[in-house]
């Protein structure tokens, strides 16, 4: 299994070792779910157990689509790397701030992609654990800095650090593990572009290059020969629009992100203050991130699902997030005999996460409005089309890769309102509270 030459190598141990330990470390996972849901805010209370908040955050998180599709059919760890996510957010809800900074460094040095959401660590720990103390008007008191407690997660950084990367600075291989780490060459985006800004900034230009040829606006001979439909990882360049290069996405996602991380600094607001600027971190980095997996999700679905058992608003912004964004997962799947198991297992995720979550919240105005209920119920005739009308048709020699991009740009239409409407709820949140104050 781990001779690089063995290509397409199959063998029944193989396929035993790769599920059972897959099915092994989501023990972890069990038991981050265990303390996150111990963080649950108790005001909601039922005598019913499945309408108490607490199972159902316990439901949404351990029978997630998303996780059980790719994990344990498509097979990955993200299980257990969620699991070591979770419980860090429940000690730094815990107020076990080391341990929560331990377990994030173990979780960064297991896969680089939580990156994305190591400035809201960075800033929640520095402006709530190492400055102890806070003005009455909520700003920071400068002179309550502590310099141990600065140096001990310094020193939790740094030998973590140490273990994790030791080896490779000891066989002087840090520049192939930069160069693995960071694949700046395979292009702005995945063979399948995931549902972010990139999805409808290329859609954009296919759509104008076609305008513009029918017009005779461009030559047709100056034109690349459908680089981002190709379905190859590699690098393009657009047509009409200017190309992307991984300076302007860097640039892009950290404006995206500052004033989440600015709201957190100047009005903390505690360690919902601090989820809140997680999951916009993870969602501002999959929006404007260079070469982003559609798999990258799930890094934010899964700490909004803690939100989103505590208001309303948040419940809602789950929702169309989790709804858009396991239907955008669908292509990992794209077999025959799994086209039904997708389809009947997110309907059965889905219809109870909405049905759940109206009834915790039955007493407060209906979840969604007509655009997001419409919006929401195109999927089907969206997956109806993909699925059984288009393979029917003549363009599918000739347009194979219609059924993705629609599939992506639907989907980023709608995980960019999420995003915006966490945002705007985050930022009115943030100025409230200080006009509170005032």
């Amino acid at each position: 299994m781990l001779n690089i030459h063995n290509l397409n190598y199959f063998s029944s141990r193989t396929l035993l070792f790769q599920r059972f330990s897959v099915i092994l470390t989501d023990a972890l996972f069990f038991y981050a779910v265990h303390e996150c849901c111990k963080c649950i805010d108790g005001k909601k209370t039922s005598k019913e157990l499945t309408e108490k908040p607490k199972f159902i955050l316990s439901v949404l998180l351990l029978w997630n689509f998303g996780l059980l599709i790719v994990d344990h059919i498509h097979f990955q760890y993200n299980g257990f790397l969620s699991g070591l996510m979770l419980l860090s957010i429940a000690r730094l809800f815990q107020k076990r701030h080391m341990e929560g900074a331990f377990l994030f460094a173990v979780l960064l040095h297991f896969k680089h992609i939580y990156l994305y959401v190591a400035p809201a660590y960075g800033i929640y720990l520095l402006r709530s654990y190492c400055f102890t103390a806070s003005k009455p008007d909520g700003t920071v008191r400068w002179d309550s800095f502590s310099f141990v407690r600065v140096i001990s997660l310094g020193l939790i950084v740094f030998l973590v650090s140490a273990l994790s990367l030791g080896p490779f600075i000891a066989l002087n291989q840090m520049p192939q593990v930069f160069s693995r780490l960071f694949p700046f060459k395979r292009g702005l985006c995945h063979a399948y572009w995931a549902p972010n800004f990139w999805a409808l900034y290329n859609a954009l230009d296919k759509a104008l290059s076609v305008i513009g040829l029918e017009l005779k606006f461009l030559d047709p001979n100056q034109i690349p020969r459908a680089s981002m439909t190709s379905g190859l990882v590699q690098q393009f360049q657009h047509t009409v629009l200017p190309s992307v290069s991984p300076l302007a996405t860097l640039i892009c996602t950290l404006i995206a992100i500052l004033p989440s991380v600015f709201c957190l600094w100047f009005k903390p607001q505690g360690p919902r203050g601090f989820l809140r600027c997680l999951v916009l971190c993870a969602l501002s980095s999959f929006m404007f991130g260079w070469h982003v997996h559609e798999k990258a999700i799930l890094l934010a679905i899964l700490p909004m699902s803690i939100l989103s058992v505590e208001k309303a608003g948040d419940a809602t912004i789950f929702l169309i997030l989790t709804t858009t964004g396991h239907y955008s997962l669908f292509p990992l799947l794209f077999t025959a005999p799994e086209l039904p198991i997708k389809i009947l297992l997110m309907l059965l995720f889905t219809v109870y996460s909405i049905s759940s979550l109206k009834t915790l919240f039955r007493k407060e105005k209906p979840l969604f409005n007509w655009m997001e209920t419409v919006y929401l119920l195109g999927l089907g005739p969206l997956e109806v089309c993909c699925e059984f009308i288009f393979p029917l048709t003549s363009w599918k020699l000739k347009y194979p890769f219609i059924p993705l991009l629609l599939t992506s740009v639907y989907c980023a239409v709608g995980i960019t309102y999420a995003w915006a409407r966490l945002y705007v709820s985050v930022l009115t949140g943030c100025f409230v509270s200080k006009t509170k104050k005032q």
